[in-house]
């Protein structure tokens, strides 16, 4: 039955996906608003495709830039956090070249960073404020890698840098995008309507040294899932001092978050939160992986 399921997901995805391609291809070229809301509606219906339930707590705001800073979990976030809001992602230049993914991720405006080069982040600096002044929605994934879905790992300071410039007032700097950011936390919660404890989590997670289309194929056979969402409220990036500043305080309302949902506490239970020693990390895949693809 699982192998069934999986197949005609696949067969599905494929006969819905590779006839959309030219059209958001030439969205790409001739209207950047449609460029940007087609890939939502395109994702929610792979989301239907897939089985997944959405459960979202707020909102993305509209009609403003926004960086939204995200838990990472699995590839499966992408379909997901893209039926949320029109969205773009942040991926290491390497995906740029993954067959067919890179056909994807490039249709969704991806921002490819160059990490091996530092002289780069000035360049991904001028694209992430040049895509924030249009109005988009950037994802970053600001852990810098994914999980196994119990847990949020430290915040990479160094990812706020094209985000969040050193000078303020710097050229291609924040403070003249109007842009506000958003933190937006997600949890797996439910497994075929069971729910997912902390063992069967990583069922979900793609970390550490998995494979990627084994996995994909195990998590097609699996069932439908149910996801928790929860959007923070929007702060004006101005009024962050620095990215350290983003990141902590990014990383603290995520972390709260997450636990909230992993343990089904109430809004107003006090939460108190740490983060993980680094040998305590779940194995995690090398920051940039292709969970990060659009």
């Amino acid at each position: 039955m699982g192998t069934f399921r999986a197949t005609s997901i696949l067969t599905g995805f494929f006969a819905l996906t590779v006839p959309l391609m030219p059209v958001q291809a030439a969205l790409v070229r001739l209207s950047p608003t449609g460029a940007r809301r087609f890939p939502h509606w395109y994702h929610r219906q792979v989301c239907r495709l897939l089985g997944v339930r959405l459960t979202i707590d707020g909102a993305v705001a509209q009609n403003r830039p926004v960086l939204l800073v995200a838990n990472h979990t699995s590839w499966l976030d992408i379909p997901v956090l893209s039926a949320v809001a029109p969205v773009s992602f942040v991926a290491k230049k390497e995906v740029g070249r993954w067959p067919f993914v890179s056909s994807l991720a490039k249709l969704q405006r991806t921002v490819f960073v160059d990490r091996e080069r530092r002289s780069a982040v000035g360049e991904t600096t001028n694209e992430i404020m040049a895509r924030l002044k249009t109005g988009d929605t950037i994802v970053l994934f600001a852990e810098g890698t994914s999980s196994d879905g119990n847990r949020v790992l430290p915040f990479r300071t160094s990812l706020f840098a094209a985000a969040k410039p050193s000078q303020k007032g710097s050229a291609g700097g924040a403070d003249d995008t109007g842009a506000v950011v958003q933190t937006l936390s997600i949890v797996y919660t439910r497994l075929y309507g069971i729910p997912i404890n902390r063992w069967a989590r990583p069922t979900v997670g793609w970390f550490g040294d998995m494979e990627m289309q084994s996995h994909a194929w195990a998590l097609l056979k699996a069932g439908p899932l149910d996801v928790r969402i929860r959007i923070g409220e929007p702060i004006p990036l101005e009024d962050f001092t620095d990215r350290k500043d983003l990141a902590r305080r990014s990383e603290a309302e995520i972390r709260t978050n997450v636990v909230r949902m992993l343990r089904s506490y109430p809004e107003d239970a006090d939460i108190v939160t740490t983060a993980p020693a680094a040998e305590a990390r779940a194995p995690a895949r090398p920051a940039g992986s292709a969970a990060s693809f659009r």
